[in-house]
């Protein structure tokens, strides 16, 4: 597994790149849930966590092309969220000539800004986190090792999986196939039921290969060097921040 680099991993010499899994981990939970406690009627705080994220970003060089399309994974909850100013219910307020509903307008900024700046710190921590160095912070936050275990295999095989489909939907198309059209759904269904046999009878095979070579259940450390005490406090800067506009925000609300 040392050779092993991950799609969202960018690799890099800055200063979040050099600071240990573990706590990027910690602070990344603690901003997000300073995040999600934020009150979803305010809008200074999440401009505030924006500003502060793209500070991250530029120290992180992590170029905004690089983030834009990956933060498409959230569409699907932008589309849901888009809906509920229409389905809730009073009281009504008029915007751009539309009779929405003012709790689902409220409602819908929260999807949005809560889940746009939770990806975007959950991209953050992909980008500057190799899965090499992952299942150490992990143990050293005392995660139980067989969920560091599913983590990182995880992590490892979703590619080649991906690559698998990509494969599959290939071969598809170079036999006159149109996935796009409905009258291949049965196609399609049946191409999803084949992708499934082949992952699992893939990953008996790597886990025997594995045994062959001494796995015993736990992934191993390539010893990552130990956070230090000025590390955390430099680090745990912007979480800090963000649970001081979080507590701001309910204060002044």
């Amino acid at each position: 597994m040392s050779t092993v680099s991950h799609r969202l991993h960018l690799p890099g010499s800055s200063p979040v790149h050099r600071t240990p899994a573990e706590v990027k981990i910690v602070c990344a939970v603690i901003t997000v849930f300073a995040v999600v406690a934020t009150p979803r009627e305010m809008f200074w705080p999440f401009a505030v966590y924006a500003a502060g994220l793209i500070v991250i970003w530029r120290i992180a060089r992590i170029p905004p092309r690089w983030i834009a399309p990956r933060l498409l994974i959230e569409l699907p909850f932008v589309v849901l969220a888009l809906l509920l100013p229409f389905a809730a219910g009073e009281p009504r307020t008029t915007l751009l000539g539309l009779l929405l509903s003012t709790t689902g307008l409220y409602a819908a900024w929260g999807i949005i800004a809560k889940g746009t700046i939770g990806v975007g710190i959950s991209l953050t921590v992909a980008a500057t986190t190799s899965v090499r160095d992952l299942p150490g912070g992990l143990s050293r936050l005392h995660v139980p090792g067989m969920i560091v275990t599913i983590v990182v295999l995880m992590l490892r095989y979703v590619d080649v999986i991906a690559d698998e489909a990509a494969r599959m939907r290939l071969a598809r198309v170079s036999r006159g196939d149109d996935p796009r059209t409905i009258r291949q759904i049965g196609a399609t269904a049946r191409g999803v039921g084949s992708l499934f046999l082949r992952s699992y009878e893939r990953g008996e095979r790597v886990h025997l290969a594995m045994l062959s070579r001494g796995f015993t259940g736990t992934i191993v450390d390539f010893g990552t060097p130990t956070a230090t005490r000025g590390q955390w406090l430099v680090a745990c800067v912007p979480a800090l921040a963000a649970v001081g506009v979080c507590v701001a925000a309910w204060a002044v609300r």
